[in-house]
């Protein structure tokens, strides 16, 4: 490749070099045919001066009118009168030099050349309609030809040097029209030949530029190939003894085989006259994280990815994410209209991901990257708009006929008292439609939406803690469940659980307790009777027991971890103390033991005591803080369905009430409008914002670390899959 690569290189750099002198002789031509077509206005308004020859009269006399007699002396003008008295066969005949110069330099180039030759010289020029090409510079400018009459070696070789400066081209004009003639004959042939040849280089080029275009793709992929697997030689080491290299690397167990296989079909393709020997290695650190993923899961891998990779064997949020990021998202987003928008957008993305995935998308290569993740939101969408029954803010009776019915026309606009039940029971799924619109929607809803929103974050954030256990267990740290695990699952469920049974309890027996009531006196006097606001026998004593739970749980997280702690670490000083006395006093062995008693004497009682009291009050008061952080649940799930209903209402149906067809048109196009951008774009985008902090902060803190780091093995199918 790199010789081929070398002959394209210098092949186009002669063509390049070629083309340059190509077109500068195209371009000097086509300046010299503006001279030899521009003599006829030139000639006129110098005074027909090439025809002196033929001792035209005329000419004669213009010629006598415009030319002076050269002088050796340039201390007088060569235009006095006296001087065009003399004798005319002793005039001496006139020089002259043609050429073209760029239109902005003319002023000035013109003022020198009188002011160098002290005015014995005759200036005149003729503009070019159309942009020239410059020889020298290579680009189009706007140029005239001139012409300059002048008398003597001394004012040719001034004028020249000016005409230099300037940068004006200057080209050769006879006299004779027959010479002019064939010039212009010959200047039009040769323009024709280097036409054609210009075309044939550039046909030339063009091709070769194509032949390296169509194997650019595929140089690029070696080169990275190379450069990765010369990077990867790099991280080896050089055993010199045996005069060959040792690799220590990670790779999944299940690969293991198939590594082994790859390593010997290697030795064979390559003729290796030393095999390749396979170890596995035992080692301390800390190995990566992998993940298996496919286009499914690799989304919601992705955003607790973007959180912090899981430790080694660490519990994997990403496999409940699945399910509960979407269904959080859909909690807030609840409208089976918007719902099935969200579906078309994503099928697009999924049915279109082979012709996608090849754009470069740039901002909208992340919501490409996460078509499935929306997948699912919208489908949640679509089911919790079913439950809450609104289609763009409008309820069907999809699920049967609503259980009420009015008995007066003004029933849903003064309030529910002139509802009637029509049937026996409840609407089959879902709220019932007669609820929307009356007066006690919005109370309604506030109350079924805030108790559903604690009930959601408690159990949430109850497998937090139980995922914990199973850290814990898997990591051999019984301290963690016995002093974080058993205190925590108690005081979440002390008090947060309870609060979700008595809801619970109130929806399935229909009490009408106020359960603010109840858990404000549970604090203020547990053993307090709660009258009308009881919802079970017994419910006084449960309450002082559960109380006391949560209050021993506090210490029981704080005290006991620390002070086991630090036990354990007396116990293995003492026993390192007994091995170095059975060991004796070596020189070798007292310094490893020395090194050994060093790292164990860093602990320190009292950071980690600070330690575990943070933990312990961040866990207590964020008991309380992301319970209530579950209530933007209910916060946005209204704001939605409070602006969807805006929409609709103020826009759309006040639009309609019109009989003007314009103002009709212009609602739906205000209604389609703040649809699609307010509630399918800002509020899905503020939803799935809403959603991530949930499960970072409020459910993964209670389990997550997040310390690791992500499995990154050398492949060369991702360089060809990002060619």
């Amino acid at each position: 490749m790199q010789v081929k690569l070398r002959d394209f290189e210098a092949e186009l750099l002669q063509l390049h070099s070629n083309g340059e002198i190509l077109n500068q002789s195209y371009g000097e031509l086509m300046e010299f045919q503006l001279v030899l077509h521009k003599k006829l206005v030139v000639y006129f308004k110098a005074g027909r001066l090439f025809d002196s020859s033929h001792n035209n009269k005329n000419e004669s006399r213009i010629l006598e009118e415009d030319s002076v007699e050269y002088d050796e002396s340039s201390d007088r003008p060569l235009l006095e009168e006296q001087e065009m008295q003399v004798i005319p066969s002793s005039k001496r005949r006139l020089g002259y030099i043609t050429g073209l110069v760029a239109q902005v330099k003319v002023c000035s180039f013109e003022r020198y050349l009188f002011r160098a030759t002290r005015g014995n010289m005759l200036f005149k020029q003729a503009p070019v309609n159309d942009l020239v090409l410059d020889p020298t510079t290579g680009e189009k400018v706007q140029k005239v030809v001139f012409l300059v009459f002048f008398s003597g070696e001394w004012a040719h070789s001034k004028i020249m040097k000016i005409c230099e400066s300037f940068g004006a081209s200057c080209y050769p004009f006879p006299e004779e029209r027959v010479i002019q003639e064939q010039m212009k004959s010959e200047v039009a042939s040769r323009l024709d030949e280097l036409n054609a040849t210009l075309e044939a280089g550039i046909r030339h080029r063009n091709t070769l530029l194509n032949t390296i275009g169509y194997q650019l793709g595929l140089w690029k992929l070696i080169v990275q190939k190379e450069k990765a697997i010369y990077h990867i030689l790099n991280m080896l080491n050089v055993d010199v003894t045996r005069k060959c290299l040792v690799a220590e690397a990670w790779c999944p167990t299940a690969a293991k085989n198939q590594v082994q296989e790859a390593l010997k079909r290697a030795t064979l393709d390559t003729n290796s006259q030393v095999g390749v020997i396979f170890h596995e290695l035992k080692t301390i650190e800390s190995p990566p994280t992998y993940f298996k993923t496919n286009r499914f899961t690799s989304g919601f891998q992705e955003i607790v990815d973007a959180y912090g990779v899981a430790r080694y064997q660490e519990v994997n949020p990403g496999v409940f994410t699945i399910i509960t990021f979407p269904f959080l998202f859909a909690v807030m987003f609840g409208d089976w209209g918007h719902g099935l928008v969200l579906l078309l957008a994503s099928l697009y993305l999924i049915f279109n991901e082979r012709k996608l995935g090849s754009k470069k998308l740039d901002d909208l290569r992340m919501a490409f990257e996460g078509r499935y993740v929306f997948l699912l939101m919208s489908v949640f969408s679509i089911y919790t708009g079913f439950i809450y029954n609104e289609f763009f803010s409008v309820p069907f009776e999809i699920f049967g006929a609503s259980t009420y019915k009015c008995t007066n026309p003004s029933c849903r606009d003064a309030s529910t008292k002139g509802l009637i039940k029509a049937h026996s029971g409840t609407y089959p799924f879902g709220v019932d439609p007669v609820w929307h619109g009356s007066r006690s929607e919005l109370p309604f809803l506030n109350s079924l939406k805030m108790k559903m929103s604690i009930l959601l974050g408690v159990t949430q954030m109850m497998l937090g803690i139980i995922l914990s256990f199973f850290n814990a267990k898997f990591f051999s740290k019984p301290l963690d469940i016995w002093f974080q695990f058993v205190p925590q699952i108690l005081f979440l469920g002390a008090i947060f659980g309870y609060l979700s049974l008595l809801i619970v309890i109130k929806w399935c027996t229909g009490s009408r307790a106020d359960l603010y009531h109840v858990m404000i006196y549970m604090f203020l006097s547990p053993s307090a009777d709660l009258g009308e606001n009881t919802l079970f026998d017994g419910q006084s004593s449960i309450q002082v027991f559960l109380l006391l739970l949560a209050v021993i749980a506090v210490p029981w997280m704080l005290l006991p971890k620390p002070l086991l702690l630090r036990k354990q670490h007396f116990k293995v000083q003492k026993l390192q103390g007994h091995m170095y006395n059975v060991l004796g006093d070596s020189d070798s062995d007292s310094a490893n033991l020395e090194h050994e008693n060093k790292e164990d004497s860093e602990f320190e009682f009292g950071e980690v005591f600070v330690h575990q009291l943070i933990h312990t009050i961040e866990f207590v008061l964020g008991a309380v803080s992301n319970t209530a952080s579950y209530l933007r649940l209910w916060a946005l799930s209204l704001a939605h369905a409070q602006l969807s209903s805006v929409f609709y209402e103020k826009v759309l149906l006040l639009s309609w009430s019109y009989e003007n067809i314009l103002i009709r048109m212009l609602g739906v196009i205000v209604f389609v409008s703040a649809t699609m951008g307010v509630l399918l774009l800002m509020e899905t985008l503020s939803a799935f914002l809403h959603a991530l902090r949930l499960h970072w902060v409020e459910f993964q803190n209670k389990f997550y670390e997040g310390s690791g780091y992500k499995f990154t093995p050398f492949s060369l199918s991702e360089l060809e899959d990002n060619k």
